[in-house]
């Protein structure tokens, strides 16, 4: 049991399984809002909720609220955030955390200013797996890392009214699952990327459908992204050095990982369980929490790659109709 007061802020489809982990690490939630009272009452019933909230800002208004989950669609992130942050809760927010960098450094700021967490739920940063390989890596037994490549298709129905495809919505493969390729990217690289090279295919609605992205850093390490979402591609990440490199498989709650020498020679890394990649998450922001401190630094992470997509946005020429 975890004294940390946990609210969820949006009870839809992507909650449920982030509520399970909650209630596996905390024992209970504490309150659910939604923008109705019926809503938030029938997602309660599912789980060990305290109070329920059919109105946000009444909900943020509790003052025994100690952290914000908000599952929301990304377009409204900034909104959600800057009113939790307002009303002195630390904040987990679904990916991607924001639609742009402006909107993740004003957040930022002022989580800074009011000594809170801001964090973004990014398995990647929260799996033990990962924590483990950056170790190996770290160690030196891949020698220096030269280049890494990751690949990421997701199969959306063609629907031009579902938000995937919609300019007003902040829809495209980069938000949506090229944030999990870029945080990928950026957690194995050693420095932020400089050069930035990009094409894309456009859906018909101007949101990006596919698209190839190369970076380069001042360490010379270089990496290559591949995006899709109207085409399956595997989820796979490998990240190569001088010595060996490192081939992940459906990346994104990865639990194992495998190395490869030149000789042939391949070792297989395990650590954690994708079943709890939710978990880790929880257990993670209770640590940021209590030690007052976002210690692994994943919210960098989150900026750097929030900066990456706006310059790939940028060369593409896709803004959104909001922004």
């Amino acid at each position: 049991m975890n004294n940390i007061k946990w609210a969820i802020l949006g009870p839809g489809t992507i909650a449920l399984d982030f509520a399970k982990a909650i209630v596996e690490v905390n024992g209970s939630i504490y309150a659910v809002g939604s923008r109705t009272l019926e809503k938030s009452n029938k997602f309660a019933s599912m789980y060990k909720v305290e109070k329920t909230y059919g109105n946000y800002d009444e909900m943020l208004d509790d003052d025994k609220i100690d952290v914000v989950y908000i599952s929301t669609p990304h377009s409204n992130h900034y909104e959600y955030i800057m009113k939790s942050l307002n009303h002195n809760k630390h904040v987990f927010c679904e990916k991607a955390i924001t639609v742009n960098g402006k909107q993740l450094r004003e957040i930022v700021n002022l989580a800074e200013s009011k000594g809170l967490i801001v964090a973004e739920a990014m398995t990647i940063y929260h799996m033990p797996l990962y924590k483990k390989l950056h170790e190996i890596i770290d160690s030196g037994k891949l020698g220096k890392i030269k280049m890494i490549q990751v690949s990421f298709g997701s199969l959306k129905e063609y629907d031009v009214t579902n938000r995937f495809f919609s300019q007003d919505l902040a829809g495209g493969a980069l938000l949506d699952i090229g944030t999990y390729d870029l945080s990928f990217t950026r957690y194995f690289l050693s420095s932020q990327p400089q050069e930035v090279l990009t094409t894309v295919k456009k859906f018909e609605t101007g949101v990006d459908e596919q698209s190839g992205i190369i970076l380069k850093n001042s360490d010379d390490e270089m990496a290559v992204v591949s995006l899709t979402m109207r085409a399956k591609q595997p989820k796979k990440g490998v990240v190569a050095g001088e010595l060996a490199y490192i081939t992940v498989e459906n990346f994104p709650r990865a639990d194992k990982a495998t190395i490869t020498y030149p000789d042939g020679k391949v070792e297989v890394i395990e650590a954690g369980e994708t079943s709890k990649a939710l978990i880790y998450e929880v257990k993670d922001i209770n640590k940021y929490i209590a030690s007052k401190s976002n210690i692994d630094n994943t919210i960098g992470l989150s900026i750097d790659v929030m900066n990456i997509m706006d310059e790939v946005r940028n060369q593409w020429g896709i803004k959104y109709s909001f922004e």
